[in-house]
């Protein structure tokens, strides 16, 4: 058993450090709304896993791949989130964009003020958890990832049940450990990553990311 949870300790953790959708959304929220907004999105992250890890371990992760109803409902409904999330992330940096003053323009010697980080009101946080949890929960393609990897990694003879909880709850581990290390990491960067024009291209990346992730899950293949 040690054996086999160190094997799928490391094949998780490469692939949690695989830059993704959900790392991408964890980035971006903690750049507008710092750690907290950040820590948030991530936790609605890990609790959309753990519930896929649950189903996995009774068994409801199979029905994607039994029935195609079931897997492409998930499937639209996730990919029509994701285009609202990148929709709106293109909207904000339009909003962002530079303003055209009236009157004597700026002295190019003059610096320009940095934008500090929103803080994390109650508001935020809940709708970063929020994003976080439908991101993950909407995508069917985490429910598979879950069925597909965690039984290779439980040996002979093993409890399934909780064997499958036990491989769950490592793999939470550590993406609780690397959604900290971006969330703190794109909080701390400093003046320039709070600077707006930095912001802007940030929801124009984002946008653009998360429309691509769209297109990718609506035109994904049953069973893929």
């Amino acid at each position: 058993m040690l054996t086999a949870t160190l094997a799928f300790a490391g094949v998780a953790a490469l692939i949690n450090i695989t830059p993704g959708l959900d790392t991408l959304l964890v980035l971006r929220t903690s750049v507008a709304h710092g750690k907290e907004g950040g820590f948030a999105a991530a936790f609605g992250i890990l609790t959309g896993c753990l519930a896929w890890g649950v189903a996995t371990a009774v068994g409801l992760t199979a029905l994607l791949t039994a029935s195609r109803l079931a897997y492409d409902t998930l499937r639209i409904a996730g990919a029509c989130y994701l285009a609202w999330l990148g929709v709106s992330a293109l909207w904000r940096a339009r909003r962002r964009g530079p303003v055209r003053q009236k009157g004597p323009a700026r002295q190019p010697e003059e610096p320009v003020q940095s934008e500090e980080p929103a803080a994390a009101s109650p508001r935020s946080r809940r709708a970063a958890f929020r994003a976080g949890l439908a991101t993950n929960l909407l995508n069917p393609k985490a429910g598979i990832f879950y069925m597909s990897l965690i039984p290779q990694f439980i040996p002979a003879g093993a409890p399934v049940f909780r064997t499958t909880l036990l491989l769950t709850a490592v793999d939470l581990v550590e993406l609780a450990l690397w959604y900290w290390v971006v969330s703190y990491a794109a909080s701390s960067l400093g003046e320039r990553i709070r600077r707006p024009s930095f912001r802007r291209r940030l929801e124009q990346f984002s946008g653009l990311a998360f429309l691509g992730f769209a297109a990718n899950l609506a035109l994904a293949d049953h069973r893929a």
